[in-house]
């Protein structure tokens, strides 16, 4: 789209409308949800969401060889994020950049990995890295992690434990011990980071939001300056930003 390309995103929405659709049925959102709770889940996903799940997993290896045909081998698409913005380590460590961003210039970097929460140990799964630092590794980062996806996805509906979605007995009220707390999450933008600070009460003394996409962003001034206008363009779709997680 910030190229100038529109055919692209209308196979995708294709794909995207089928997820939407699933999670629909199962959180009553197609966008923002509010699925999960303090002790596990509010609601439990049924045999029509297993099989839709299985159903997709096919569908979307069999999407991803049509999107590296329309996009990936595309010569102008080459020409446009090759060699575009060179990102190097040092300044992506210098900027707390994370996800495909700081993967993009050759740090092996996952949460998941790094520091594994949840159940991410139990399934197997490749970390993509490039180490070209410019638009096009991150993109290839992209797509390489949607393929990445599909597999724990894949491990995720073969190992579904059977039992309840909901502990017993929840505290209505969650009060932490004295202390300062933090935990990272692997999100689609990076690291997503939040810092809570106890005094015992059951209203935080301070609580701090570290998005992915705010620290990404403050890399386009290293890296703009000197760029066309529409190669400034592709640097920015290529960090790939939510601006309302930015302004918190």
């Amino acid at each position: 789209m910030d190229l100038g390309g529109f055919s692209p995103l209308m196979y995708m929405l294709q794909d995207r409308e089928y997820i939407l659709d699933m999670l629909e049925a199962v959180t009553g959102a197609r966008l923002t949800y509010c699925y999960y709770r303090f002790g596990g889940l509010y609601n439990d996903i049924d045999d029509t969401f297993i099989a839709r799940a299985r159903a997709f997993i096919p569908r979307c290896r069999e999407s991803l060889k049509k999107y590296h045909r329309l996009i990936t081998g595309n010569i102008i698409f080459r020409k446009r994020l090759e060699g575009n913005a060179y990102l190097s380590p040092e300044i992506c460590r210098k900027y707390g950049a994370t996800g495909a961003v700081c993967r993009a210039s050759g740090l092996n970097y996952d949460v998941r990995k790094n520091e594994p929460y949840s159940v991410y140990p139990e399934f197997d799964f490749d970390v993509p890295v490039f180490t070209e630092g410019d638009s096009m590794a991150r993109y290839k980062v992209k797509m390489a992690e949607i393929e990445q996806s599909l597999r724990i996805i894949e491990q995720g509906l073969d190992k579904l434990p059977d039992g309840p979605v909901m502990a017993e007995k929840v505290p209505k009220n969650i009060k932490p011990a004295v202390g300062d707390y933090y935990q990272a999450v692997e999100t689609s933008k990076g690291s997503f980071g939040i810092r809570l600070v106890s005094d015992g009460s059951k209203n935080p003394y301070r609580l701090k939001l570290r998005s992915p996409s705010y620290s990404n962003m403050s890399l386009f001034d290293e890296a703009c300056r000197g760029l066309m206008i529409m190669d400034a363009m592709a640097f920015f779709g290529s960090l790939d930003l939510v601006v309302p997680e930015i302004d918190r």
